[in-house]
């Protein structure tokens, strides 16, 4: 009997404790009539690519994060392309990439409503409690011109504790004009934006946006 008490103890000395899920990320994607098909297309093989890319599977699984995919256009026209998906290991990171890149889009030609995006993505982190940061990651190539309630909606997901983080699409050649409206109006205190110059530079900035957003800092 002392042997085998002596075992478990061993057994449970070894066994990592479970943790739970640490961060809950939406990503919001733009495509509002300003994002035609190629561009489209950049966006969904950009972030496949990234979640793909081994240093950020191996983050989502280390951290049990859980994702969900939001598409969003103009004045009610949001949809939840992909549901929560748990990453418990490599398998759940790879399936989530793959249907990432054959999601079909579901708007077109349309205005860019961010403040409704943020609405629509903040009611789905009820499905998520468990999380212990909730996360919006909002791509856009333009300021809001439609629904006009993005000032509200921050304010809302500032509430919730919900941090908000963006990827300004910037126009090649040009100044930093969507940069600045997604700074200045959009992202919470403690958020950042991430510039892409180009939708070509996309997948490079939203796989350095995922690092970021779920390494913690040690030390």
């Amino acid at each position: 009997m002392t042997r085998i008490l002596f075992a478990l103890c061993l057994a449970l000395v070894a066994t990592p404790p479970a943790h739970g899920c640490e961060t809950a990320l939406v990503l919001a994607i733009d495509i509002s009539g300003s994002i035609d098909a190629g561009e489209y297309a950049l966006q969904v093989q950009g972030l496949a690519e990234a979640l793909a890319a081994p240093e950020v599977a191996s983050a989502l699984v280390q951290g049990q994060a859980a994702l969900a995919v939001v598409q969003w256009s103009g004045a009610g026209q949001q949809a939840l392309v992909l549901p929560w998906a748990r990453m418990h290991g490599p398998a759940e990171v790879a399936a989530f990439a793959q249907a990432a890149r054959r999601l079909p889009r579901v708007f077109a030609a349309s205005d860019t409503a961010v403040g409704q995006a943020l609405d629509f993505a903040i009611a789905q982190f009820d499905a998520v409690p468990d999380c212990g940061h909730q996360v919006i990651d909002i791509s856009g190539d333009g300021p809001e011109n439609a629904g006009f309630n993005v000032a509200q909606a921050r304010r809302v997901a500032e509430r919730a504790g919900i941090t908000i983080n963006a990827i300004a699409i910037e126009d090649m050649g040009q100044s930093s004009p969507i940069s600045a409206f997604y700074r200045r109006q959009v992202v919470t205190r403690g958020g950042f934006v991430m510039m892409a110059r180009g939708l070509g530079a996309y997948p490079a900035a939203i796989r350095a946006k995922l690092l970021r957003e779920l390494v913690r800092p040690t030390g």
